[in-house]
This record gives structure tokens, sequence and C-alpha cells, in this order.
């Protein structure tokens, strides 16, 4: 079933391939080194993970902690994941596209769930640390997340999500996950 669900996700984020696709090439090559840190940061997440996410207050301190799930699965091997995010106590999935830009020398993912709202999260080849395009936050103000993977091993990592309200100077922490491999 999972399977069967890659050609709704591309249709859904086929613009952000297509997007992908036209930036303009560079004459010069990718590092190689940060090409093969980046292959093999999609070849680790590969497969069911089980998933703690510890929403946090602007203090640090935990203000609810939820159980969830992710999976992740090749489209193009070496190059392109797809992916499904669910936290059921919050009536919550998302659909995820992850995928490596060679010409522009960038790791990107993609995320888009219940409300149609489509994240991009861009960081350099090699990198653990992603940043979504700057949106409108609800008190009207621009604000902007990053996305951070550390803690790296075989059959766990963390990742943090932090967001910034004036410009990247500052950052707040937003939630901590502790993803684990599913047995």
């Amino acid at each position: 079933m999972f399977r069967n669900r890659i050609v709704f996700v591309l249709t859904l984020l086929g613009s952000a391939l297509f997007n992908a696709a036209a930036v303009a090439e560079s004459a010069d090559p990718p590092d190689a080194a940060a090409l093969q840190q980046s292959v093999e940061q999609l070849r680790s997440a590969a497969g069911r993970w089980n998933v703690i996410t510890r929403f946090l207050k602007a203090d640090g301190s935990v203000q609810g902690e939820v159980p969830g799930s992710y999976e992740f699965d090749w489209v193009v091997a070496d190059r392109v994941m797809i992916g499904r995010s669910e936290l059921p106590e919050l009536d919550s999935a998302s659909a995820i596209l992850f995928y490596i830009r060679e010409a522009s020398r960038e790791i990107e993912m993609v995320s888009v769930g219940q409300d149609g709202k489509l994240w991009v999260m861009t960081g350099p080849l090699g990198g653990e640390t992603r940043y979504s395009q700057e949106y409108q936050a609800a008190d009207g103000s621009t604000a902007q997340l990053r996305f951070t993977r550390f803690n790296i091993k075989p059959d766990s990592f963390e990742s943090r999500m932090e967001y910034s309200s004036d410009g990247g100077k500052t950052w707040v922490q937003g939630n901590h996950q502790l993803f684990t491999r599913a047995q």
C-alpha cells in the first residue's frame, strides 16, 4: 500500500522536483565527499522509524510529548526517497520527498500535510541542517524553521526543530524528536 502512494505523492510534490531541475547548473562538480555524505544520509534513513516528538516551550522545557512513526523508501536509488510521517494522537500525517540536488549542491526535503501547505527545507550537500522557506506566522511576523539531525547511530538519531522570527539572528527550540528503527 505504501508504494501505491508514490504516484499520488509525486504528483503533489512534482512541482518541487520540477523547480529543482530548473536550477542553473554550476561549472564545478559538487564536492565528492559532501555528495557521498548526503547519499549516506538518505541510505541511513531508509526504513520504518518509531518517533517520540517532544514539543518544547521557549525556555526549553517539555510542553507535550507524542509518539509517531516515519517511513522512507527509495524512488530513485541514492537520489530520491519518498516518505510518510504519522502522529496519530494529533490526527496528523504528511507526505515527504527527500532528494539530492547535485547541481545546486543541496539536499532538500519537502513535506505536505493534511492542510495542503508545502514546506521546503533546504541545506548544503553533506550537511545535517536544513532551513525552511520564510513564512508568515500567525501574528503576522515573518518566521523561518531550522531542522538539524544529530547523534546519528545505525538504529537511532535525533532531530531538533527551531524557529526564528528575526531573520535567523536568534533561534528558539520548537521540538525535539528521537527516532529509533522499528524492528
